[in-house]
């Protein structure tokens, strides 16, 4: 078998076999096939896709290119969460714990936040003293103990996928349907869990623009994981508007504890509800209708809260810092951004307001960059909402004037002033079972 057949057979359009894949997927992660060759063969790919079949033969070998975390113990109760990334989605903060006082078992690996997106590493290690790096049997002992545990994704989960992705990245080939849905799909079997959920962001603050694209992309991620052994569901939740008002570490962790404690912005608690009511759900054979009854309950009973904290706990966090949250850092300036006219606001471009944050320091825009755990920016208007001239449409938190009025500026230009108030759209769009 050689890399230079497969490259032609796909690019005149033929179907590769699962045994073809695994070779270019295992050659490739162990150097033996060079990156101009496996460039072309992902060029070959964005031109002329891949059949249902061929992606989740690649998720598969992709996710067997490295470690793979074994939850065999907690039998069909693991569950999993993924979102595709937005600006101010700070649900697994909400979702992990609620999920698991319902009974589901959560051993999650999130990621650290970059460009305009947030990581949930990030906002978990804004809790003083918290870790994010747990040894393997540590990790799963505290599922064992109190439902669930975060931490962040290993070196060894998809190699093959970390690899490939970079090289994508450079090639211009990263907006390809199967290959962006075996890449995510690929860390996900890795990690695990018998049921996976799905948020999949559609909208200006997220990679898929349109709700078209969106379900097509949930959908092939489902079709993927069925494929492969897991019960999936996809939820789509749109991301033309950040999710809450806050963005920013210490910033959405207290926002989160408002949820948590009963409160919070009602965008924020109805997704959070529905993702965890979607992994009960699949994980313990409830009717959707039930499982959101009792995620209702679980959040409005405080039994989501006592396991939240129990969670900050395990891993080392200071448990004061979150029933107290001014105990969270704290930026030394807050700089108010008023309107210029009378009207509402009609728009609000989410990946520009995203940019924003990283440009006050809340987030990186390359891995290595180090983040202010205090920084980031707490809208008080959003879309739809009336306002008139000087009224405060955002407080930016910083520490640095510079980056103040750079920020300023950025999140000016992406906010739009009309008037007339913009056609409501509905936060949930699609449920993909």
């Amino acid at each position: 078998m050689r890399m230079y057949d497969l490259i032609q057979k796909k690019k005149v359009g033929g179907e590769l076999t699962p045994e073809e894949i695994r070779f270019l997927v295992d050659g490739y992660t162990a150097g033996r096939i060079p990156d101009e060759q496996m460039s072309a063969f992902a060029m070959a790919v964005y031109f002329r896709s891949m059949t249902a079949a061929e992606t989740a033969a690649l998720t598969d070998a992709m996710a067997h290119s490295g470690d793979m975390v074994d939850l065999s113990r907690f039998g069909t109760l693991s569950a999993d969460k993924h979102s595709t990334g937005g600006v101010g989605d700070k649900t697994t903060l909400i979702v992990a714990p609620l999920a698991a006082a319902l009974g589901c078992r959560v051993a999650k690996m999130s990621g650290r936040g970059l460009g305009h997106t947030g990581g949930t590493v990030d906002k978990l290690e804004s809790i003083p003293g918290f870790r994010t790096v747990l040894e393997p049997e540590e990790f799963l002992s505290q599922v064992e103990k109190i439902g669930v545990a975060v931490v962040g994704q290993s070196g060894h989960l998809a190699p093959a996928d970390k690899k490939l992705y970079a090289l994508r990245d450079v090639t211009a080939t990263v907006d390809s349907l199967p290959l962006i849905a075996s890449s995510i799909m690929s860390k996900k079997l890795a990690a695990g869990a018998h049921s996976i959920v799905l948020d999949v962001k559609f909208g200006s603050g997220a990679f898929m623009k349109t709700l078209t694209d969106a379900s097509a992309l949930a959908r092939a991620m489902v079709d993927i994981g069925r494929a492969c052994g897991r019960n999936m569901t996809a939820v789509l939740t749109d991301m033309d508007r950040p999710l809450g008002y806050a963005i920013g570490n210490a910033l959405e962790v207290a926002e989160a504890v408002e949820v948590l404690r009963g409160g919070g912005p009602q965008d924020l608690r109805a997704v959070s509800l529905e993702l965890a009511a979607q992994m009960a759900s699949l994980a313990l054979g409830l009717s959707e209708e039930e499982a959101r009854r009792r995620a209702e309950a679980a959040l409005d009973g405080g039994a989501a809260w006592e396991t939240f904290l129990r969670f900050v706990a395990a891993q080392g966090g200071d448990t004061a810092a979150v029933e107290d949250t001014a105990r969270l850092p704290r930026a030394a300036l807050t700089v108010p951004v008023t309107a210029s006219a009378d009207g509402y606001v009609v728009h609000m471009d989410t990946e520009a307001v995203g940019g924003a944050a990283v440009v006050l320091g809340a987030g990186r825009e390359r891995k290595e960059d180090a983040i202010d755990p205090a920084a980031g920016i707490v809208l008080v208007k959003k879309p739809g909402d009336a306002v008139r001239a000087g009224e405060t449409l955002a407080v930016l938190h910083t520490d640095d004037a510079r980056r103040a009025a750079d920020g300023e500026a950025a999140f000016r230009a992406a906010v739009t002033i009309g008037p007339e108030a913009p056609p409501a759209s509905p936060l949930i769009a699609q449920i993909l079972r």
